[in-house]
């Protein structure tokens, strides 16, 4: 099958989706009230609560949400073939993940810009605030530890990302003061600070910076010191001073990243060389459930509830904007996993460099990178193959490999540093929710609950010691779980819209049906890694991952409950606040 008539028909489906399903949950399931204020403007205080032109804030949201998670899922699930990743990346989006992200963004609007795990308070009850928000902390603190390992190692993979990724900081700030204290227009001056970006590109192409080892430390665990320390720096900071303009940038560079990726497509259109359907790969799990926890970001993630509600609903400045933020988004993140699915499945086959130099091409390529689930399942390995798949797209056109790959190695960390500090940040609101909830206003400052997000995750990877080996198995310890706690979470805040939805006697079934699927297949997918910790005698991950799975029941119980009321007419409407 030729991957470009795939993508093609992709990429008329979201236009099409985007325009009929979204305009219908905007107007009759949600109905979007322009006259509306929201929180970005009543609770205005230039450093969190910020009104955004919806362009800017796009961007914000969207390299907020995206990170590797739409690249590296697709780029392992595809091992299962290139057919079931397509139609999960592409219904799951627009049926479920553009539904959830935007219907995040829209409770929390109306509801001061809360998170809807503190909101999850007013719908359902007190006790679900409490379990959704602990929740939520695991699964951020897992990220923060995570990504913070994971930027190190790409600088290490990819040393002429280190001046482009670094020299967008000041060119970022730059944007922001010309844009927010000069008044300047963000169109033209966010095109030039692109530009001035991608010639610091070619520059780290060609003077590719290395990391040395500083007091004995191997240079790995510097930039975890140095990026924990960023993502506090970026977390407190004012929004608009870095964040904000440096997101900007960066959705500029993922429309440059879609055109390359597309146009590759169109002047290279390789056939599919990955199999159609492979159902049992060497020493995979089974793809039901786990295709639906493995391609995350692409289709719908937890994670995204949190952007909409963490930080886009508290500079959102008009109701009209959130189907365009919310739903426009995931669409956009599906575009990005439809062109990875097609560079890994198809991109691969126009040749794969092997360690000793050899060139492997067509189905060889594939079935070589791709011969059991541990020769794929490693970050290197899943990057590896998108980024030579992406630079054989680009390749057919003229593009240099070398400026290719620092293209696409720049894109990598950008995101995943975007990540990074988005994840901090809506940690610092989660531990302020908390403490507020439980009377503890000393903790719910912001460089209070900014050292509490940071701290937590630097002893997550440094309690073992400062030596590599260590840093990678303390920062890794809790990944296992990470796939099947971010789509519990994803269950978890459909559970809070649909909840929502009831109690203003609007169709709860658009997210109800989503939120059935999510339990049923992420339970199993928990379930199954239970009896896979249990036999390998995992115990520490065993204990963790019964108790969220536990945890998450208990929540569905007490929604259950309070649905029964909604259904007898026992429970009063919700009443929103801006």
């Amino acid at each position: 099958m030729n991957s470009l008539v795939i993508a093609a028909l992709c990429f008329v489906g979201y236009f099409v989706a985007y325009y009929t399903y979204g305009k219908f949950l905007s107007k009759k399931i949600f109905k979007i009230d322009e006259a509306l204020e929201c929180p970005s403007c009543s609770l205005r205080d230039d450093k969190d609560y910020v009104p955004t032109k919806k362009e800017v804030l796009f961007g914000h949201h969207f390299t907020s949400i995206a990170g590797l998670g739409p690249i590296v899922g697709p780029a392992i699930a595809i091992i299962w073939g290139w057919v079931p990743a397509v139609i999960w990346v592409f219904f799951g989006a627009v049926f479920m993940g553009a539904v959830h992200d935007f219907g995040s963004l829209m409770v929390s609007m109306r509801n001061q810009g809360r998170s809807v795990g503190d909101v999850a308070s007013k719908l359902i009850s007190h006790r679900v605030r409490t379990l959704f928000l602990l929740i939520i902390f695991f699964e951020l603190l897992i990220v923060i530890a995570v990504f913070a390992l994971i930027i190190g190692i790409l600088f290490n993979m990819y040393p002429a990302s280190v001046i482009p990724v670094w020299g967008e900081v000041p060119i970022a700030v730059l944007l922001g003061y010309l844009v927010y204290k000069k008044g300047q227009g963000h169109t033209m001056w966010g095109i030039v600070a692109l530009v001035i970006m991608y010639v610091t590109v070619v520059i780290g192409a060609y003077v590719p910076l290395t990391m040395p080892s500083i007091a004995g430390l191997n240079p790995i665990v510097v930039w975890v010191l140095i990026m924990l320390a960023y993502a506090y720096i970026a977390s407190v900071l004012p929004v608009t001073t870095l964040l904000q303009p440096r997101d900007y940038i960066n959705g500029h560079q993922l429309l440059v990243a879609l055109t390359l990726l597309g146009l590759g497509a169109v002047v290279a259109h390789p056939t599919f060389v990955a199999p159609t359907v492979n159902m049992s790969p060497e020493g995979a799990p089974p793809i039901l459930p786990f295709l639906f926890v493995v391609i995350a970001c692409g289709a719908i993630s937890g994670f995204h509830s949190l952007v909409s509600s963490g930080t886009s609903a508290k500079q959102c400045e008009s109701e009209k904007d959130c189907l365009f933020i919310g739903y426009g988004s995931m669409l956009t993140e599906s575009a990005l996993s439809t062109l990875v699915i097609v560079a890994v499945g198809a991109g691969i086959g126009l040749g794969m460099t092997q360690s000793d130099g050899s060139i492997l091409t067509g189905t060889q390529a594939f079935t070589t990178h791709y011969a059991s689930w541990s020769s794929a399942a490693g970050l290197g390995a899943k990057l590896g193959a998108f980024v030579e798949g992406s630079a054989n797209l680009m390749a057919s056109y003229g593009i240099p490999k070398n400026i290719s790959l620092a293209i696409m190695g720049v894109f990598l960390v950008s995101f995943a540093a975007t990540t990074l500090d988005s994840a901090t940040r809506i940690q610092r609101y989660v531990v302020g929710e908390l403490a507020q909830a439980y009377k503890m206003p000393a903790l719910a400052k912001p460089n209070a609950a900014t050292f509490i997000a940071v701290g937590t995750a630097a002893v997550l990877c440094f309690n073992g010691g400062f030596g590599i080996a260590e840093v990678k198995k303390g920062a890794l310890a809790l990944w296992p779980l990470f796939g099947t706690v971010n789509q519990l979470m994803a269950a978890m805040a459909l559970l809070v819209i649909t909840v929502y939805l009831a109690r203003r006697k609007a169709p709860a079934y658009i997210t109800g049906i989503p939120l059935v699927f999510m339990i049923a297949m992420t339970g199993w997918a928990m379930v199954y890694n239970l009896q896979n910790f249990m036999t390998k005698g995992n115990m520490m991950l065993f204990v963790i991952g019964l108790i969220v799975l536990l945890l998450e029941v208990w929540m569905i119980f007490e929604t259950l409950v309070v649905m029964k009321k909604v259904a007898s007419g026992e429970a009063e409407p919700v009443e929103d606040c801006a």
